[in-house]
């Protein structure tokens, strides 16, 4: 009798573990990391979600061809203890966009702290990446979050077959996302920063990816101020309390917007119950401005304040504030 109940014990154990793994999500985080410090923060928030098993990391990819972007992400995977995670970033043609801080935090953490990659272009080829991660995942299991630039996402839709897929880009994506979140316009219209940086990216995109897109738009994230609690903690050797510290003493005394994690939080848990949604579909015209067309079967869907900026800032900022968890 003791041994079958030691054996249920087990097999229920084994079951909820499973269930749990079978409800993660499995997300491609893509980040420009480096022109703003939020990405620090939605990374924070991202690991913090991963150790309460809400998400599998499948890859960290930057669209900043800027060579510190990498080395930043890398510290911030290392800081998490997931060194492995794949990383990638693009090849060829890629906005470079620097840190504009006197105090050079992109420069500081990797002076600082351990990391496996010393200049994005040692990265791994970012459509290369995704193609290879895509193709090894069930159909329609994967979320790609782009917190920057759409460049990766260009790319991707135009590659080609190899040796991974014998599909083309977009086809692949048909085939292997469940929805593409991003942090990205204006609403209900204006010319963001993510998308008129590589504006033509964002074209292509927001014309032409075949699956569902969540857009969580620049006036999501511009009252929900994150920062100061971290600063003022007893956490010490973080490089999320290090970025936040340096940038703060330059501006934004108050706390940063928290435009990125925003994004992240709803491409990790859903947008219930943080935020209302309207179907519709996101215009994007060459200058990189965007508007906006209400429509009930819309593939869009645009985020809507539901909850007090003043209380997303607490929740964003509680999960910014996880420590790593031991081995």
């Amino acid at each position: 009798m003791k041994t079958f109940f030691s054996l249920l014990v087990i097999i229920l154990i084994s079951a909820s573990c499973a269930q749990q793994q079978a409800g993660r999500v499995n997300l491609i985080l893509d980040t420009d990391l480096g022109p703003d410090f939020d990405d620090v923060g939605a990374m924070a928030l991202m690991h913090a979600l991963a150790d309460s098993g809400y998400v599998n990391i499948l890859a960290t990819v930057s669209s900043n061809g800027n060579e510190l972007v990498a080395p930043c992400i890398s510290v911030i995977n290392h800081y998490f203890n997931r060194p492995d995670i794949p990383l990638g970033a693009p090849k060829g043609k890629a906005a470079d966009m620097g840190d504009w801080h006197v105090v050079k935090w992109t420069e500081a953490l990797p002076s600082r702290y351990p990391h496996s990659v010393s200049r994005t272009s040692d990265a791994e080829d970012a459509v290369r990446l995704y193609r290879r991660i895509l193709a090894s995942q069930p159909d329609r299991s994967v979320t790609i979050c782009t917190i920057g630039f759409l460049t990766n996402m260009r790319n991707l839709l135009e590659s080609e077959p190899d040796e991974f897929s014998p599909l083309g880009g977009r086809e692949l994506v048909a085939l292997k996302v469940k929805r593409l979140a991003s942090m990205a316009g204006a609403f209900p219209e204006g010319r963001e920063y993510n998308v008129f940086v590589d504006s033509m990216a964002s074209v292509a995109v927001f014309g032409g990816w075949p699956v569902e897109i969540v857009l969580s738009g620049f006036e999501i994230g511009v009252n929900i101020l994150t920062g100061t609690r971290i600063v003022a903690s007893p956490i010490e050797n973080s490089p999320v309390k290090d970025t936040y510290t340096l940038c703060l003493a330059e501006q934004d005394f108050d706390g940063r917007m928290s435009w990125d994690q925003t994004a992240v939080l709803v491409a990790i848990k859903g947008y219930e119950p943080y935020f209302n949604t309207e179907r519709g579909r996101i215009i994007v015209n060459e200058n990189g401005s965007n508007s906006w067309s209400a429509d009930p079967s819309g593939k869009h869907i645009r985020l809507i304040e539901k909850l007090p900026p003043q209380e997303m800032a607490a929740i964003i900022e509680g999960y910014m504030m996880h420590q790593p968890v031991k081995n």
